[in-house]
């Protein structure tokens, strides 16, 4: 069944996006809108239409509840789900960030070319999966006392920069700059530090991956903002990481997910779905979890900060040469799993909104101040994983971007198929042959999670992307496709 049969009064605002009225459902306080091609919109489960509609009934939502073209079905949010909200009036809610806190990418460029890595991929690849650790409960290199792990908490990549795992100039190419200021360590219960002080520099399990990429042959799209952002032709090698808080930000979501089901009781709270707990923002437990929520986003700042500094290291050790002879830059680095307060126009006034991104990249424009002096004339780098065969994107944010989307776009593919369905259909084993077939090296930890990010159980990366690329939302700089990848 279509979602047009599902639901008779969507309206077709554009091309690429779709609108259901605040009629479809008791209680909708805006309209929801969905940004997908009529292929990606039939392709969306019916809990992603329920979910983002649910949202639309949160108190003190702004404008719309969106849903970008990778969404499917979450918690509490559907994965790819934006709201904005009002700080005076609206709430903060851990489902609307998702647990795995600042989930997110970062690319890292170089002036190596496939000719010369290609030789050696198999030897980077089998490094890189000895020395970044990966999987269900891996344990990072670096010893951190508690005072440590709280200085990470509240300072970010600017600690990993101090303790030599990171160049100065990198600070410069990250979102925030790596740190979320409001973070405050007393916030975070003793088990949350527990679950986190051991895994700075580890990737994880599930989606997450360490991948050597190339170009796709023909598919700079914009030469002039490539050179900008580094990237000087079709052989060039660049190194993507997606990864976030670990067990860290899974903790503090946990603990103030039980927080809020009380505090709805103490303020008067009602929501459609109790994965959707929440506080008012400006309350106490609002307050608190925006708190602990930014130590998560700083730690995964931090986690990503030192799996870099082990790639360059690597890259260093094959091709005795200095990392930053080799030109191992940071393109940037962003968050998907975030909530931030950032000014937006609200029928034509500018209001500081809290904002809640979940399976979801920031994209803004030149115009914003928010962004470094080079990217004022490129629009913020987005970073677009895909799964580990068909390949990822580079794009950039759009001043559009501002007045739709609350300045956010795609940050992946998006999931066609459960975890469980992919297990059943795909085998690990052979997809790691076919893979190698087609010229991508692969090391993961387990066949089975393999298997579960097969390219056939995500889906297309190039429609997604083109998706927004017509809303004029992000625009599309490169296409990038793996040769080598490092699979939690």
């Amino acid at each position: 069944m279509s979602i047009k049969e599902i639901i008779p009064n969507i309206k077709q605002i554009s091309e690429v996006i779709w609108e259901i009225p605040q009629t479809h459902k008791e209680g909708m306080q805006v309209p929801a809108r969905i940004y997908a091609t009529e292929k990606l919109l039939n392709q969306m489960e019916d809990t992603v239409i329920n979910q983002l509609t649910n949202v639309a009934c949160l108190p003190g939502i702004v404008k719309h509840a969106l849903c970008m073209p990778d969404g499917h079905s979450g918690y509490g949010f559907p994965i790819g789900g934006v709201a904005a909200f009002d700080p005076d009036k609206g709430v903060i809610s851990p489902g609307g960030i998702g647990f795995d806190i600042n989930c997110g990418m970062r690319l890292i460029r170089t002036d190596l070319t496939t000719k010369e890595v290609r030789p050696k991929l198999k030897e980077i690849v089998d490094l890189l999966f000895k020395t970044v650790p990966a999987g269900v409960g891996g344990k990072g290199f670096v010893p951190l006392t508690k005072q440590q792990f709280e200085e990470i908490m509240t300072v970010g990549v600017k600690w990993c920069v101090e303790n030599n795992y990171g160049w100065k100039e990198d600070l410069n190419r990250i979102e925030e700059n790596g740190c979320i200021k409001q973070a405050d360590a007393s916030k975070v219960s003793d088990r949350a530090i527990q679950r986190g002080i051991n895994q700075l520099g580890t990737l994880g399990s599930g989606n997450h991956y360490l991948e050597v990429q190339m170009i796709r042959a023909g598919q700079i799209f914009d030469t002039k903002i490539a050179k900008k952002l580094g990237i000087f032709g079709e052989n060039q090698i660049l190194i993507m990481v997606h990864c976030g808080s670990r067990g860290f930000g899974h903790q503090i979501g946990s603990d103030y997910l039980q927080t809020f089901e009380q505090a709805m009781k103490k303020y008067n709270i009602t929501v459609k779905d109790r994965e959707l707990a929440c506080a008012p923002f400006n309350s106490k437990e609002g307050q608190d979890y925006y708190k602990a929520m930014a130590c998560a986003a700083n730690m995964a700042f931090a986690n990503r900060q030192v799996i870099i500094h082990r790639v360059r290291e690597a890259f260093a050790k094959i091709f005795e040469q200095d990392a930053k002879k080799l030109g191992m830059d940071i393109i940037y680095d962003v968050a998907h799993n975030i909530a931030k307060l950032e000014t937006f126009k609200v029928d034509g006034k500018k209001k500081e909104l809290l904002v809640h991104r979940k399976g979801s990249t920031r994209s803004f424009g030149p115009s914003r101040k928010e962004l470094m002096p080079i990217f004022r004339e490129t629009g913020q780098p987005v970073l677009v994983g895909g799964s580990m065969e068909p390949g990822s994107y580079l794009c950039v944010g759009t001043d559009k971007a501002d007045e739709e989307t609350f300045g956010s776009t795609m940050h992946g593919s998006g999931r066609t198929m459960s975890r469980t369905q992919a297990k059943k259909q795909f085998s690990g084993e052979k997809l790691q042959k076919d893979m190698q077939q087609k010229g991508i090296y692969i090391r993961a930890v387990s066949m089975s999670g393999l298997a579960e990010e097969a390219g056939n159980a995500y889906k297309d990366i190039n429609e997604v992307v083109d998706t927004m690329d017509i809303a004029g939302v992000s625009k599309k700089i490169v296409a990038l496709s793996p040769i080598g990848n490092v699979k939690g």
